[in-house]
């Protein structure tokens, strides 16, 4: 029988959208599902939804909850991981009040920047020490990462452990989907071909029924026309000639161009929402109890209300008609857009399915380096992961992603010697946090954040080396 592990299951929503995906092919409808979570008020309920998931579909998988990570894991064939490490309070508020100190600001602070490297510092021996379990107790096990920072997670997953280990991200067809939009073309009709790393790959490819669709986009851009969330990404297309996969909020602080304190009107122009991340973990907080509500006895609220609750919160527009349209389908059993359950059933199957994913770069894409993660299809069948050859790419989209390539190398170095030095270099070479302050005040905010963090930072990384002279 087929174990499927659910880590970090108590994220209540993520979790049930993943099941209804799951559980929607009659292929495994019968598998073991197993949710493991460290908060039992939240993994019982998590597992009150899956029943009324399967329910629902129709599906007779046996349930388990279990709060004990070694029985969750031992002799699974895969584990989705969804954990966050520290969460909103005290991580979050920790990663964007110390930076605001030192005039740096961000907007989602989860896979570069200073925010990004901090996350990865907590985050990194976690997942390391949950795969040596895996090694123990499930040494076949496929796991299925979608925690953030997304490249540097797998980087290093993929150098300390022997545990097959893909990262996945929606923001390929997603932002597929919303491009489709713009143009005026049907989602489903797209074919694309991205290559990259993640939250920097690019849309090689555009095309409807053969016809490039990239003259389109040109034309949403000269007509001013686009969304106004999106202001980031169509600047940068117009200076690039390729859209990018990750959203504007992400985007703005990934590149020194955007979020300057000496220039406030960019923030302005650009519709660059700083904090969001905040605002959103904010909500989040929120809501939870209405959205508990409604898990518990489906029917009982009311959408509008939430968008109430929502609009009292300085969250994007956009973000809270997302919000309010994904509470609409908490009673749905309509699949996502998520590539977690295509994996398992090409793998049980053989049904070869072609997904994005994240993995190291094995040749995959010939100007990045060799050891670095990137984002490329990859065919699925019963001879797993099957990671395709994308070739080459334009030089100026290497350049790029070689900025973003340079931290996460770093950063990986640190947490898996202890070298605290390396978190100083990756703070440097962060293309937003080089742009905002002088190396003295890198060097003071990476031992503030150091410090705050306190034990969700490795003991190792923790004690400071000398100051530079």
């Amino acid at each position: 029988m087929t174990k499927i592990t659910f880590i970090g299951a108590g994220s209540t929503v993520f979790a049930k959208n993943l099941l209804v995906d799951i559980l929607s092919f009659p292929e495994l409808s019968d598998a073991t599902v197993t949710l493991f979570d460290i908060d039992p008020h939240r993994l019982d309920l998590s597992h009150r939804v899956a029943q009324r998931v399967a329910d629902a579909i129709g599906a007779k998988p046996t349930l388990e909850a279990t709060t004990d990570r070694e029985k969750a894991l031992d002799g699974a064939d895969y584990a989705i991981n969804m954990i966050q490490v520290g969460g909103y309070d005290p991580a979050t508020i920790t990663d964007f009040e110390i930076p605001k100190k030192y005039g740096l600001r961000q907007t989602i602070g989860d896979t570069l920047g200073i925010g990004g490297i901090m996350r990865a510092l907590r985050t990194v021996p976690v997942l390391v020490d949950m795969a040596r379990d895996m090694e123990r107790l499930a040494p076949n096990v496929t796991h299925i990462n979608y925690v953030n920072p997304m490249a540097i997670n797998i980087w290093a997953l993929t150098r300390a452990t022997s545990i097959a280990t893909v990262g996945l991200c929606h923001s390929v067809p997603g932002t597929a989907a919303e491009l489709a939009e713009d143009i005026g073309v049907p989602a489903n009709e797209v074919d694309y071909l991205v290559g990259g790393i993640n939250h920097l790959a690019f849309y090689l490819k555009f095309e409807h029924q053969g016809r490039d669709l990239y003259p389109e986009i040109r034309k949403v851009l000269e007509s001013g026309t686009m969304p106004e969330h999106n202001q980031v990404r169509y600047e940068m297309f117009k200076r690039l000639g390729y859209f990018v996969t990750e959203s504007s909020e992400h985007f703005a602080e990934y590149v020194p161009y955007f979020i300057k304190s000496h220039r406030p009107e960019l923030i302005e122009r650009f519709n660059i929402p700083l904090d969001e991340y905040v605002y959103r973990c904010q909500a989040g907080l929120k809501s939870w109890e209405f959205i508990e509500r409604e898990l518990e006895n489906p029917g009982s609220q009311d959408a509008e209300e939430l968008r109430g609750l929502l609009e009292e919160t300085p969250l994007m527009p956009t973000m809270v008609d997302a919000s309010v349209n994904s509470f609409k389908k908490l009673g749905d059993v309509t699949r996502s857009v998520e590539y977690g359950s295509n994996i398992i059933y090409a793998m049980e199957t053989g049904d070869p399915q072609v997904i994005y994913g994240n993995v190291p770069n094995t040749g995959l894409i010939d100007n990045l380096p060799s050891d670095a993660v990137v984002e490329v299809p990859i065919l699925v069948d019963r001879q797993g992961l099957q990671p395709t050859h994308v070739g080459s790419i334009p030089p100026h989209l290497t350049a790029l992603m070689s900025t973003h390539i340079n931290v996460q190398r770093l950063v990986v170095e640190a947490v898996l010697t202890g070298n605290r030095d390396h978190v100083y270099h990756a703070a440097m070479m962060d293309p937003h946090t080089a742009s905002e302050l002088p190396l003295d005040e890198i060097w003071a905010l990476v031992d503030d954040l150091i410090d705050a963090h306190g034990d969700y930072i490795p003991d190792e990384l923790r004690e400071k080396v000398a100051t530079p002279a």
